[in-house]
């Protein structure tokens, strides 16, 4: 009996942690509500299915235990539980409803994993660049539009890669490792490179999670709607530093925003930067190795 109890007693402590967790509900920052129905979706299915068969299980407990009877003159007392294998009705039913339930969790994943690839037209491309262990990220220009890369182009010059005769690519704003700023109610196309291993890009309050595989560009688009910050992970084991490749996203109004962007560097002023200072450093060694005063030499 007490067993049946509890497994009777797992079940509504199950049903009531679900309902009154403060968590299952969480504010999100993103346009993904329909991620949330459909864990709403999985939780209709899968709670109910769950809850009955664990009370299933009491009642089998409590009604199918082995018994040993006292009674001699009741000998059908004394009886064991029924090791029955086959019975094809039970068999179909559990059939068809195993093939429903399995339908209704994978139809509304497909569904909105279609809404999480399809990119509305006036969405910006923003691209974030994992390495081991830190983000980097690229905002298109005035022009509205990124420039090409090439991952053999990377190097301390030029660490996002850029082709560096491409128009589009000179007024690409380039920032490493900083926050990622994006502007509240803008639609966002997240182009995702990594420059070494597998990583993940995983902002966990927007729902938001990409694969970032080298040699290939993936993607996912969402919208920020609401202010504030949020963390980024990294939620691919990438190495010894992977617990310590964290960023924030800072979700800012549009004022803000455009302050922000205006602050930060373009690769054509970076590039700049790179060679003021690569003269700057010939001006020095070429006064440190000029010509050098003579030196007499004393004989007797």
């Amino acid at each position: 009996m007490w067993v049946a109890i509890v497994v009777v007693l797992v079940a509504l402590g199950s049903l009531l942690f679900h309902l009154f967790t403060p968590w299952w509900s969480t504010e999100i920052a993103s346009n993904w509500g329909s991620m949330d129905l459909t864990i709403d979706i999985t939780f209709w299915i899968t709670g109910p299915a769950y809850i009955l068969i664990l009370l299933f299980t009491a009642f089998c407990i409590y009604k199918f235990h082995a018994k040993v009877g006292k009674n001699e003159a009741a000998p059908e007392s004394n009886h064991k539980a029924a090791y029955d294998p086959e019975n094809k009705k039970l068999e179909w039913w559990l059939t068809v409803g195993t093939t429903v339930g399995v339908a209704g969790l994978l139809a509304p994943g497909l569904i909105v994993w279609n809404s999480y690839v399809t990119v509305p037209e006036e969405a910006v491309e923003i691209e974030v660049l994992g390495q081991q262990w830190q983000w980097g990220y690229r905002y298109p220009g005035a022009d509205g539009k990124l420039g090409t890369s090439d991952a053999t182009l990377v190097n301390g010059d030029n660490p996002f890669g850029l082709i560096l005769d491409d128009p589009n690519g000179q007024d690409d704003i380039l920032v490493e490792g900083d926050d990622l700023h994006l502007q509240l109610d803008q639609p966002v196309n997240v182009l995702l490179r990594s420059l070494d291993v597998l990583h993940d890009f995983y902002v966990p309050q927007f729902r938001a999670k990409m694969d970032m595989v080298p040699g290939l560009v993936t993607f996912f688009w969402m919208t920020p709607t609401r202010t504030g910050t949020f963390d980024i992970l990294c939620a691919e084991l990438c190495g010894s530093g992977h617990y310590a490749m964290r960023g924030t996203v800072v979700v800012d109004e549009k004022a803000d925003y455009d302050a922000w962007l205006s602050e930060q560097q373009t690769f054509a002023q970076f590039r700049a930067a790179l060679e003021d200072k690569s003269k700057d450093n010939s001006s020095v060694v070429m006064n440190t190795v000029g010509p050098q005063p003579a030196h007499g030499v004393m004989s007797r």
